[in-house]
């Protein structure tokens, strides 16, 4: 008999031990064992910040200073709510957003969804690379041209030839490039003061002010990152590190996706601050891009804040160009039913590959057909703002799905509700406001 208990609690404890093959985010939230765990949420949420939206947040503290940093405080629970439902989606179905869009709407609806992502993620992944190229020119002076072409190559090497387990590592060693950012405030002149008035909402019914609403939204919450989280949670129960979908697991899912968004938004509001402490405050407010931004930086200053911000952008671009590259790539695998997953072979899913490969070499030839790397930035980051709610109403139908695993919690679909509305809202003052010039 207490043989039979002892081989029940040792049968019990495997038991457990199976169960309890977790998402990454959860076990001993401790130290470095933390980041070893971190899931696709955090990686998500540091993709959040790139060139692009580097680019979008110096430009607007650039020329409000201090007028929009309240939208940071708005946008982590409404960009946690969205990036919540992706996950739950991904995670409870064990399929990616675009093909549960296949399997639940019409055919049209799926190929405007698909046509969405791939569109504004080409656009963002050509602004992406002239940036990074822009600047590294200001570390290293180097051509353009070999520049913006070695980084593409070497983003798609990696990307196709690295193993998942080794590239999600890598991924998430880069997303703490963006923590650089962060030290820029402890280097600047920041009155806090002014900081503290300007979380107070605010806005000018103007179109400039419109556009920076539809910028910072489009950026914060970006359907590259729908598709991407809910893709990710699929690799990671293909890849076996999550177990049984239950509760807990689902807490540890949200503990992951709220981490990478509250890092993201810290950045976010990092980068917004430390530009109107700087570039506003000196009427910089001519700054268009990132790189612009570093380079205005370094006589106000100094030149290590300069190289910091420098280096963060190289760094997130190395981080979000495989994400913005992977979800085009998710997109229209999942649409044409195709194999697909950076867990597999290039042999195993050449389509998947094919579309990925197409979409960074697209970019790529974006900076050399005389597109305005200026405005490229920013307008990659409307783009993302004007494609974002279509998605978001879709998701928020399939969180309403009553299919009980699909279901979300009425805290998150009350917050997504806002979210449509509010980038609806801010998408259709700018279209108004361009129309009527």
């Amino acid at each position: 008999m207490q043989h039979e208990r002892v081989t029940s609690r040792s049968e019990g404890s495997r038991r457990r031990r199976s169960s309890d093959r977790q998402h990454p985010a959860l076990a001993r939230l401790r130290g470095f064992g933390y980041f070893r765990r971190l899931g696709p949420g955090f990686v998500t949420g540091a993709a959040d910040d790139d060139p692009a939206g580097i680019g979008t947040y110096s430009q607007v503290g650039a020329a409000f200073r201090f007028d929009l940093v309240w939208t940071a405080l708005v946008s982590l629970p409404l960009a946690s709510a969205v990036q919540e439902t992706a996950a739950r989606l991904g995670l409870t179905s064990g399929r990616g957003l675009i093909a549960l869009i296949k399997v639940h709407f019409a055919r049209p609806v799926l190929w405007l969804a698909a046509a969405l992502v791939v569109g504004a993620n080409v656009f963002n992944i050509g602004a992406d690379l002239g940036s990074m190229a822009e600047a590294f020119r200001l570390l290293i002076p180097m051509p353009f041209a070999v520049l913006v072409v070695g980084f593409a190559g070497a983003i798609l090497l990696l990307e196709v030839f690295v193993s998942y387990d080794r590239y999600s590592l890598i991924l998430r060693w880069l997303a703490l490039s963006i923590f650089a950012y962060v030290l820029e405030l402890f280097i600047v002149d920041v009155n806090w003061s002014q900081v503290a008035a300007g979380l107070i909402p605010s806005f000018q019914p103007t179109l400039a002010s419109a556009e920076a609403l539809v910028a910072i939204f489009g950026t914060t919450i970006s359907p590259y990152l729908f598709v991407w989280q809910a893709a990710e949670e699929v690799e990671e129960r293909e890849a076996g590190r999550i177990g049984r979908i239950d509760a807990r697991q689902i807490r540890a899912m949200r503990v992951d996706v709220v981490s990478g968004m509250s890092a993201g938004v810290l950045v976010m509001f990092a980068i917004m601050v430390s530009s109107g402490a700087t570039l506003g405050a000196h009427g910089s407010q001519d700054v268009q891009t990132a790189a612009e931004a570093a380079r205005a930086l370094e006589p106000i200053a100094g030149r290590f804040a300069s190289t910091l911000f420098t280096a963060g952008i190289v760094g997130t671009g190395l981080l979000a160009i495989p994400t913005l590259a992977g979800s085009a790539a998710y997109a229209l695998a999942e649409t044409f039913g195709w194999r697909g997953g950076l867990g597999r072979k290039l042999k195993e899913a050449p389509g998947f590959y094919g579309v990925l490969a197409a979409a960074i070499a697209i970019g790529l030839g974006l900076n050399f057909v005389g597109i305005d790397p200026i405005r490229a930035l920013y307008v990659s980051a409307i783009l993302n703002g004007l494609a974002a709610p279509p998605l978001i109403l879709l998701m928020l139908i399939l969180s309403r799905s009553r299919r009980a695993e699909l279901r979300t919690g009425s805290l998150s679909d009350g917050l997504m509700v806002i979210t449509l509305l509010v980038m609806s809202a801010s998408a259709a003052v700018y279209l108004i406001g361009s129309l009527v010039g």
